[in-house]
């Protein structure tokens, strides 16, 4: 299974073992996973956002049969590093995703994932196969970000879920 060192901060977060990266938006969920040594991510597939509060069974069924150990989930943060409304419904569904799963979630800095899947994306693709796959690729962007900034700070990235918002207007109204 994954291993914790408890003398690192935010051991809560499994340091071995598969991750799932999730690329919230609101028509459609992105998604990618890693190994289990976090060398190699890919991106997995894409699910409709519409009704994802309904579909804990999809949810945890994917964390099942994928051997996911930890959540990562993409937190849309403005340029200044200011949060908006959609870095609340992010926070949101990640928190869910929590409840749903029972598995620890990490909430990671997306900006510019979704433009750096476009480059990687390139232009061999109709608009319409490039529209259904922007969002894995944009999850796979999200998690070898994470996986990198695990690796260089030599200690898990990101944000807990009890972290309090950082910049930008205020979540609690």
């Amino acid at each position: 299974m994954s291993s914790v060192d408890p003398n690192q901060p935010n051991a809560d977060f499994p340091t071995s073992g598969r991750i799932a990266a999730f690329d919230y938006g609101t028509v459609r969920i992105g998604i990618a996973v890693c190994d289990p040594d976090r060398i190699l991510a890919s991106p997995l597939e894409v699910h409709p956002a519409a009704n994802w509060r309904d579909d804990a069974d999809y949810f945890r069924s994917l964390i099942q049969s994928e051997r996911i150990v930890g959540i990562v989930v993409g937190l849309p943060i403005h340029c200044d590093g200011g949060e908006s409304e959609k870095s609340k419904e992010a926070r949101e569904f990640a928190k869910w995703l929590a409840a749903e799963t029972s598995l620890p979630v990490r909430m990671f800095d997306e900006r510019f994932t979704t433009a750096d899947a476009n480059r990687r994306l390139g232009g061999n693709f109709t608009r319409a196969k490039k529209k259904r796959r922007i969002d894995a690729i944009a999850a796979l962007v999200l998690l070898d970000s994470f996986i990198e900034a695990c690796r260089y700070r030599q200690t898990i990235a990101g944000q807990t879920l009890d972290a309090d918002p950082d910049g930008g207007e205020s979540l609690d109204a």
